[in-house]
């Protein structure tokens, strides 16, 4: 089985984000191969930074042993309007579930926040990502040059009461 796609072997740890992840998160953006090429302008100049991290709920995914504690992943949730802001794994391992797992977590703060439903502008390159993951196509959002110059999915998670 290719590391691609084998599970992850030690347990995965998701923790609430603190300023002190801002530039590992940073990092996780600029350099995600699904914004290289025609993509890249898009994340050249982003930055999550602690200012971003106190206002809003984003929970980072951490490695057990194998990884050394490493950030593998993280999201955040925006509340108002409801909406999965960012959602990231490190190139290396995804298809390890990891992505998965961050989505469970999303819709279970979601739900704990009293949110029945949120929405989802998605990179291109995720589109497949998210419907595997129960998302909803909904319709599309316009390009926004020059900071995005092209269209993108919009989706829609709707979050059931337990």
């Amino acid at each position: 089985m290719s590391s691609r796609t084998s599970p992850v072997s030690q347990p995965i740890t998701i923790r609430r984000a603190v300023a002190r992840d801002a530039r590992r998160l940073t990092r996780l953006v600029r350099g995600s191969g699904a914004y290289e090429g025609k993509y890249a302008a898009a994340v050249a100049g982003y930055r999550v930074g602690p200012d971003y991290i106190e206002a809003h709920r984003a929970f980072v995914a951490v490695g057990g042993d194998e990884h050394g504690g490493r950030v593998l992943g993280f999201y955040s949730l925006v509340l108002a309007p409801p909406e999965l802001d960012l959602l990231f794994v490190a190139d290396e391992v995804q298809g390890r579930g990891i992505g998965r797992q961050l989505v469970a977590h999303m819709q279970s703060e979601a739900r704990a926040a009293g949110l029945d439903r949120l929405k989802v502008v998605s990179h291109l390159p995720a589109e497949d990502f998210y419907h595997r993951v129960g998302a909803v196509r909904t319709g599309t959002a316009l390009a926004n040059p020059p900071a995005v110059p092209w269209d993108r999915p919009e989706f829609e998670f709707r979050i059931p009461s337990e």
